[in-house]
């Protein structure tokens, strides 16, 4: 099934790409998440809009992407959540909460698409992520999750 992309995708391409995927994948998981659209002749007026608008909110060189990686390296990230004796939480932390939390700590504004997770966070203590700047830069930001 061809589609557009609406919102990157890690490890299928960027937003405004028209790209080939199985049937499957793109009605489960892609279209009801509004990460894509299916493509049509007229969804073709949609990728040039979409490419604007990502040319807008992209960093557009690696000098930028790494001054942003600088500041949030710099960083220190406390997230403080609700937990049960355990040091285990009640949920879990979440890519919109650690973005939320580099802005509170004074750190740059990050799309939380952008955040990486390796594993959920579900327990207090010390984690790092990392946070895709552009496709050959990663800041790693170090958060520090405690009981609220």
């Amino acid at each position: 099934m061809k589609i557009i992309l609406t919102h990157e995708v890690s490890g299928l391409g960027a937003a405004g790409d028209v790209v080939d995927v199985k049937d499957g994948y793109a009605r489960n998981y892609l279209i009801p998440r509004k990460f894509a659209i299916r493509w049509t002749k007229g969804g073709e007026k949609d990728v040039e809009q979409i490419r604007r608008a990502r040319k807008i909110h992209e960093i557009q060189t690696i000098e930028q992407a790494n001054q942003v990686k600088a500041q949030l390296e710099g960083v220190k990230v406390r997230l403080a959540v609700r937990s049960g004796d355990a040091g285990r939480l009640f949920g879990s932390v979440t890519p919109a909460d650690i973005a939320s939390a580099i802005k509170a700590a004074g750190g740059p504004e990050v799309d939380k698409r952008r955040i990486e997770l390796g594993s959920p966070i579900k327990t207090l203590g010390a984690h790092e992520t990392s946070v895709r700047l552009h496709p050959e830069v990663d800041a790693k930001v170090s958060i520090e999750v405690v009981a609220a």
